[in-house]
């Protein structure tokens, strides 16, 4: 299990406990983190879980795929070196303390 702090552009955090195994667009609906939408469902086909990975975590979550890469360029707020799909992102030990940044649209 992971301990995961979404942050809002309007200084709310808000952290939770994921199961591992989860993805992190799930997690940030199930736990009412405004303006992350998952509008597909986390099928990779809509951008609306954008977030940004804190800086000291980039290393640890991973590389960017081509089809994230692809829908990155669709979102409602402009893309950075640390946006993700938080759908693209699942819980894991390695996580434990991950930040995110949401944008507001």
């Amino acid at each position: 299990m992971a301990k995961i702090t979404w942050k809002t552009e309007d200084g709310k955090e808000i952290s939770a406990d994921v199961k591992d195994g989860l993805n992190l667009m799930e997690a940030a609906i199930a736990n009412d983190v405004p303006d992350v939408d998952g509008d597909c469902g986390g099928c990779l086909s809509c951008a609306t879980c954008h977030v940004f990975v804190d800086e000291a975590w980039l290393e640890r979550t991973g590389e960017v795929d081509d089809i994230e890469d692809t829908m990155l360029e669709m979102t409602d707020v402009e893309r950075r070196d640390n946006s993700r799909l938080s759908c693209q992102l699942i819980a894991s030990p390695e996580l434990d303390g991950l930040v995110l940044h949401v944008p507001a649209p």
